[in-house]
């Protein structure tokens, strides 16, 4: 068996906190015998190109170093592959490494947690979400905190993660209810209004918003999230229950189970793991044991 990791380096994650923790982390995994290899693409595409290339050349694992967009790119060239994932979390968000329990901007003992694991075996099967032929891991989002997304995304200012707090006050301003028709499973789709719906594979999103506060990585569904029409006095009130997990308690929300879900609205885009995926409608189907994660 070759004795080669493949680093997945995002230099920039974090402001510059990839780039920094490649090195310590390189450093525990060299330390425990294993070779390693770095790989920085000049762009997203470029970089998942070598990533799979790593993969189909019999890499022993691909780490991924930087924050949950490095994570969301990793999994397009590991998921169905067998070959694990290992994660160095030094992003901003990290929510796909918390929600597993692994080490979050600690570089070298992440190294040492993904040496261990590959020493011993050590590696848990996850289900990920499928839109297509792009996979993600924790949570596909769409309505009003997609729309913040859009929003801030096309702000050239303010700078930074102030203007995502300047587009949500923008967003509140022009709060309106959203027309979706949605299916899960086999049911019959129907016609409901929503401020948002998040479909998750994994709990949280956004740095520690656990808008899908119960969901499971391993037990073959999503939970399904709906924030139903509210007023911005409603959405301003349950909005901060998102951080603990507790707003599936207030009347305007509920949460559905299920392996499939279509989701279609008139100018919505979803996100999935923060990553832009393009305008509903969509079409999300969990996939038991795609994923091999090193823990």
């Amino acid at each position: 068996m070759t004795h080669d990791i493949t680093l997945l380096v995002n230099p920039t994650s974090g402001r510059g906190r990839g780039a920094r923790a490649a090195m310590p982390a390189a450093d525990a995994l060299r330390a425990a015998g294993l070779t390693v290899r770095t790989v920085v693409g000049a762009d997203a595409p470029d970089a998942l190109e070598a990533a799979r290339k790593a993969v189909d050349g019999g890499t022993r694992a691909l780490v991924a170093v930087g924050g949950d967009g490095m994570v969301s790119l990793a999994l397009q060239a590991v998921a169905g592959t067998g070959t694990p994932l290992g994660i160095v979390a030094a992003g901003t968000g990290n929510d796909f490494a918390r929600v597993n329990g692994l080490p979050v901007r600690e570089p070298a003992a992440a190294g040492t947690t993904i040496a261990e694991a590959l020493a011993g075996g050590r590696t848990r099967s996850l289900d990920l979400g499928r839109i297509g032929e792009r996979w993600f891991g924790t949570v596909m989002a769409s309505g009003f905190d997609s729309r913040v997304n859009d929003r801030g995304n096309r702000m050239r200012w303010p700078r930074g993660r102030f203007r995502y707090d300047v587009a949500m006050l923008a967003e509140l301003a022009a709060l309106r209810p959203i027309r979706y028709r949605v299916r899960f499973d086999d049911a019959p789709e129907r016609e409901i209004e929503a401020t948002l719906i998040a479909v998750g594979n994994g709990s949280s999103y956004g740095g520690g918003m656990r808008m899908c506060a119960d969901a499971e990585m391993d037990d073959g569904l999503f939970d399904v999230c709906v924030v139903g029409p509210c007023s911005r006095r409603t959405l301003l009130r349950v909005f901060p229950l998102v951080y603990s997990g507790t707003h599936p308690r207030h009347p305007v929300v509920t949460v559905h189970r299920a392996a499939r879900v279509r989701l279609a609205a008139a100018d919505v885009t979803a996100y999935a793991d923060g990553e832009r995926v393009g305008p509903l409608p969509v079409d999300a189907e969990t996939v038991p044991g795609a994923l091999r994660l090193l823990v």
